[in-house]
């Protein structure tokens, strides 16, 4: 197992759609016009998209937020990313998927990049959509008791 995580990225016009949403990899491999290879390092955390279609609409929705793991740590497997990663949200089904994209806007409107909000906020995200429920906003006073958590047990 190497140190990265790494995530294919594959488009077929109408078909298949997988991409990141956020994210920062630390490295990227164009393997053709339609396949192109991610990777993020251990703690790195990404939203990865995917969505599949036939010739009578989509049959799959599905957004992931994970944290890429080093060698050792326990992680979940998902289609595309090699080995896996920590799940800190995974829900499927277009509504879900579309209000979890609000949210990541929602993030950035505040200047922040998604991959440096609290892993708990996106745990919190997944358990209230999963349960039909809306989730807390993130605000920037719950980033800087996150950033300050960090600086003191990292």
């Amino acid at each position: 197992m190497s140190d990265v995580t790494n995530v294919e990225l594959l488009w077929l016009e109408k078909r298949i759609e997988n991409r990141i949403r956020f994210g920062k990899p630390v490295t990227e491999k164009i393997v053709d016009a339609h396949r192109r290879v991610l990777s993020f390092a251990p703690g790195g955390i990404f939203a990865f998209v995917r969505w599949t279609s036939n010739d009578f609409g989509t049959v799959l929705s599905r957004i992931d937020i994970l944290r890429a793991v080093a060698p050792g740590q326990r992680y979940s497997t998902v289609p595309w990313i090699s080995p896996g990663g920590e799940s800190l949200l995974r829900l499927s089904g277009w509504p879900k998927v579309e209000r979890v994209l609000q949210l990541i806007e929602a993030v950035e409107a505040l200047g922040i990049n998604p991959a440096d909000a609290a892993p708990e906020y996106w745990h919190h995200v997944h358990n209230r959509l999963s349960v039909n429920e809306g989730p807390r906003t993130y605000t920037r006073a719950r980033h800087q008791a996150w950033l300050n958590r960090r600086r003191i047990t990292f």
